[in-house]
This record gives C-alpha cells, sequence and structure tokens, in this order.
C-alpha cells in the first residue's frame, strides 16, 4: 500500500465575497421550508501538492464549513447587491442574466482541472488519463485555454437523456462556461457572470455544451450582452473557440470534434433555455429522481436531499477524500458510504 503522504493545508487566494440563496428546488421554491437567504462567502482550502493526483481545492462558507461548489452554490445570483454594495456593471434588467461561475482553469494554463464529480463535495482536482496527470496542448498560436474556464453550479447534462437539439446524450457533467473578459482569474473562483451565446460541441457522441459568457466586474462588461456583441467587439474570438475545440483533442491521437448547427453560435435566449434545462436535471439527480450513476451528490444545503450531510460529516468526507487518493487500494466512494451509513 502506498505510503501516505504529508498534506499540505494552505488557504486558497483568500474569502471570495458573493451573494447567496437557497438551494432552489423544482418550482422555483426554496430547498425547506427552513432554509434561510443569507450573505455568504466563498473560499478554498488546498489539500495535497499542486501538480499530483492527490491536489484537491475544496471550498468552504462563511463560519469555515466545506461545502460542494458543484451542489451548495446556486446557479442563480438574484441578488443586487454584494456585501451591501451594488453589483458593479450590472443594469436593473440584467439580474435574470447573472450566474455563479466556478472557475476550474485560469486563461493560459495548460492542466486539465475539473470539480470531481464522483468524488464527495465535489472537489476541483487534476484529471487523470492512464494514470497520467491530464494537460491541455498547446493549440496553435495560444497557449493553454483561451479564456477562464470553469463550470455552472446545479447543473448537469444527464447521460441518459437525448437533447432534442443536439441528437445526442448530456456528457455527464455541470455545463461548461468559457469567460471571456479581460482579467485572468484564479482556480475556485466564484465570480458572477453574464451568459452571452452557447456552442453545441458533440464529444465522441456526447452532447457538451460550451457557454460564452463575461465576468460582470469586467471593466468593458457593459458592452457585452449577446452573441452579436462579441462578434463585434472581439472579433475573431469566437473563430478562435471554435478552432481551438476542434483540434484540442488532435495531438492526444484523437479526431477532430464536431459540432451541432455546423459550429454556429447560438444567441443568449438559447443559452438561458439549455440552462434552465440542466438545472432541471440537476434538481431531478439531487432528489433522486433519477439515475445518477456514480455522480456524488452529498451537500450541506439542499434541505429536501436524501443525499444531504451535517458539517460534522463533510468534515469527515474530506478527510476520508484524501486518505482514500493517497491510498490507490481504496475505494473512495465504498468508503464514503460506509461513513454516512447509506
Amino acid at each position: 500500500m502506498r505510503a501516505l503522504l504529508p498534506l499540505l493545508l494552505r488557504t486558497g487566494r483568500g474569502w471570495r465575497a458573493e451573494p447567496a440563496v437557497a438551494a432552489r428546488l423544482p418550482g422555483g421554491a426554496s430547498a425547506g421550508s427552513g432554509a434561510r437567504r443569507a450573505m455568504a462567502l466563498y473560499r478554498t482550502e488546498e489539500r495535497g501538492q499542486p501538480n499530483s493526483p492527490e491536489y484537491r481545492l475544496f471550498f468552504k462558507n462563511v463560519a469555515g464549513h466545506y461545502m460542494s461548489p458543484f451542489h451548495d452554490i446556486p446557479l442563480m445570483v438574484d441578488s443586487k447587491e454584494a456585501n451591501g454594495i451594488p453589483t458593479k456593471k450590472a443594469r436593473s434588467d440584467e439580474y435574470e442574466n447573472l450566474f455563479h461561475m466556478v472557475v476550474e482553469i485560469p486563461r493560459w494554463t495548460n492542466a486539465k482541472m475539473e470539480i470531481a464529480t464522483k468524488e464527495p463535495l465535489n472537489p476541483i482536482k487534476q484529471d487523470l488519463k492512464h494514470g497520467k496527470l491530464r494537460y491541455t496542448a498547446n493549440i496553435f498560436p495560444h497557449k493553454g485555454y483561451i479564456w477562464n474556464y470553469g463550470a455552472l453550479p446545479q447543473t448537469w447534462e444527464d447521460p441518459h437523456q437525448k437533447d432534442k437539439n443536439t441528437d445526442c446524450c448530456g456528457d455527464n457533467d455541470p455545463i461548461d462556461v468559457c469567460e471571456i473578459g479581460s482579467k485572468v482569474l484564479s482556480r475556485g473562483d466564484v465570480i458572477h457572470v453574464k451568459i452571452l451565446g452557447i456552442l453545441a460541441l458533440i464529444d465522441e457522441g456526447e452532447t457538451d455544451w460550451k457557454i460564452i459568457a463575461i465576468n460582470v466586474n469586467d471593466p468593458e462588461a457593459e458592452k457585452f450582452n449577446d452573441i452579436d456583441d462579441v462578434k463585434k467587439f472581439k472579433p475573431g474570438y469566437l473563430e478562435a473557440t471554435l478552432n481551438w475545440l476542434r483540434f484540442y483533442k488532435v495531438p492526444e491521437g484523437k479526431a477532430e470534434n464536431k459540432f451541432a448547427f455546423n459550429g454556429e453560435f447560438k444567441n443568449k435566449a438559447f443559452a438561458l433555455e439549455v440552462i434552465k434545462h440542466a438545472h432541471e436535471c440537476w434538481k431531478a439527480l439531487l432528489m433522486k429522481k433519477c439515475d445518477g450513476g456514480a455522480i456524488n451528490c452529498t451537500n450541506v444545503q439542499v434541505c429536501d436531499s436524501p443525499f444531504q450531510c451535517t458539517q460534522e460529516e463533510a468534515k469527515s468526507l474530506v478527510e476520508s477524500v484524501i486518505t482514500s487518493s493517497l491510498n490507490k487500494e481504496s475505494n473512495v466512494e465504498e468508503h464514503v458510504w460506509h461513513f454516512l451509513g447509506k
């Protein structure tokens, strides 16, 4: 059995203030009668050495309690203020188009980081392929990812449901986001974004939607309200995005990626409908109304979910993830469900 490596415990880049709402359930109702609206601060905590299979980036709330960035961070931002200060650059008619984005991969970096959907509390980790850390190749003339790349929380692309637009099932992940603002963000940042459009990537027969969005606090955010604004104010960016996504797996020996709609970027209204559907799929997943397979639905905030755990259980689950990641002979899922008595 592999020896237990020393664990490196570091707080991420400080506290991140975001307005949070109670986790949503079908019909727009709050999750449980006791759910409360509160201002929340998100921070991250690193465990294990970066650039190693053991590395994990966990999320915590204002009280310092562990939480899931997949399930416990609200999808939508429905408050006009953050810590009592109006959200910068957001017009009053835009609040219905403000969403939380969890940043997994900062622009210009290559490490393939992702929310670990199959692990308890879904930390960010580096993807592995054939036991080796995965890095995305540079696609000429770019270095690494050409956007801040991440995901919309509380969304899920159901692998058992055929998408009505693409005729392909979902890819079993949260919806991906390509954030096109000028600032290079940090891994684990939770930001507010405006949705601008969407692209339908078909990845090995699965629908893999790519949302085009911009950080609401970007200096130029006011200019961008739909996909045509990207064409107007960032000429060539959408073409570069299509090219990058088409070829990024070719250096791995795979074929070029395909796209629905002949690679056409759809507008904001279309994107919002896709997001709405993915949110409904996530609700069904958290309420155990569909088969989630190996997806880990453990959460601390979705009050009516059968997968909800206590803060003490969450803390112990984090330690179980670290122990299991260091011991390849250990089964993470078996360890977790034994601990929860489920």
